[in-house]
């Protein structure tokens, strides 16, 4: 059985330029913060720990939990170094395992070449002490070991995540190119929203951001609606440590808040995605969701708050020059109804982004995927 008390490094993963709101992240937690990468962060922490951070980070993608850390010249050493692990300890004989990798060495120009001799490595060393080995594939829904190998260094992990941790589980329902949960969070968590204030979101599409406000607005672990993560399917791992977790982490959060939260948008398919995926994550009661033109949107006038929007840019959705009317009037939009508000336009194209015709804030840099994209923020005076 694995020792889930043992303290190791622990490598968090998030998308490019989301490593300082990830760092505030743990930092609130109470981890501490070891390195930073481009795309992630390392800490120190248990299994039990990796637990806590599967279900409360908003941010982050996956969670790594290191073995081994070694310098094999090629994929023989890798093997030999591989076998030398107690698999036996971490993955049941009659379980599942799946290898994933990042490889960037010259000892090895094949990925699959790697990830086949890790593999071997594994099931080998289970075989010679159990007389049995797991099956293995490319499913992520069981045991996921992952190896990074950089240059000459190797770092064997356990992924305690699985599947990425932005797959929510709530949305079941989508509309045309919907946002990851990693950036819709991100995109909140670096705005001047705070909870009690109002969240005006045109233009919702699937409803992620919207929903990644609620979920903010009430303290709600995000990790909660999900019910598999790779930690689950390690040897030794506390179903009842873990259902206490869980059960500490809904206590914890609020039953309602303070300020609206209004989901906004022409199409009725995003509309009736909005609604279905509201309900699934438990917040449909917390969302005002209605059908019209972002133009035509609410702004409530009791108080101030954040209005934030995603629009078509150009690259997926739609062509460039028949947006333009669609960016002219975003800034008309805040000018005439957003007085007090702080104003948000997330988009990849910076042509487009000249025609809201206001004057910037902050042009905070994000990634959308592969796409370089900005928040803009607006003061709306």
């Amino acid at each position: 059985m694995a020792d889930f008390t043992q303290t190791s490094t622990i490598s968090i993963t998030c998308p490019k330029r989301i490593t300082p709101l990830l760092r505030q992240e743990l930092s609130d937690l109470g981890f501490p913060i070891i390195k930073e990468r481009l795309a992630g962060i390392e800490t120190k922490g248990t299994l039990n720990d990796c637990m806590m951070l599967n279900l409360s980070l908003r941010t982050a993608h996956r969670v790594h939990f290191m073995l081994k850390d070694c310098r094999p010249k090629n994929g023989e050493e890798l093997y030999n170094e591989l076998i030398k692990i107690p698999w036996e300890d971490y993955i049941d004989k009659h379980g599942y395992v799946s290898v994933t990798s990042f490889i960037k060495t010259r000892s090895v120009t094949n990925t699959q070449f790697a990830n086949l001799k890790a593999k071997d490595a594994i099931v080998d060393r289970i075989r010679q002490k159990t007389g049995t080995r797991p099956d293995s594939g490319s499913n992520l829904n069981k045991t996921v070991v992952f190896i990074f190998w950089k240059n000459d260094r190797a770092q064997i992990y356990l992924d305690t995540s699985g599947e990425s941790i932005s797959r929510r589980g709530y949305r079941t329902e989508t509309s045309v190119a919907p946002m990851q949960e990693t950036l819709a969070a991100s995109l909140i968590l670096a705005s001047k929203w705070k909870p009690g204030q109002h969240f005006i979101n045109p233009m919702c599409g699937s409803g992620t951001i919207a929903i990644e406000a609620a979920l903010q607005a009430l303290n709600k672990a995000p990790g909660l609606l999900r019910p598999n993560y790779g930690i689950k399917h390690i040897l030794g791992f506390d179903e009842e440590r873990w259902n206490d977790l869980r059960t500490d982490l809904k206590n914890k959060s609020e039953k309602d808040f303070e300020g609206r939260i209004i989901a906004t948008d022409h199409d009725v398919r995003a509309v009736n995605a909005t609604r279905k995926n509201a309900r699934t994550a438990g917040v449909d009661h917390l969302i005002e969701i209605k059908k019209c033109d972002f133009k035509e949107t609410e702004i409530p006038s009791d108080k101030t708050g954040v209005i934030m929007l995603n629009p078509p840019y150009g690259d997926r959705i739609g062509n460039e020059k028949d947006l333009e009317p669609t960016y002219e009037g975003i800034g008309d939009f805040f000018k005439q109804e957003a007085t007090g508000y702080w104003g948000y336009v997330f988009t990849g194209n910076f042509d487009l982004a000249k025609k809201i015709g206001l004057r910037t804030n902050q042009r905070i840099e994000f990634y959308n995927s592969t796409i370089d994209a900005r928040l803009l923020e607006y003061e709306l005076y």
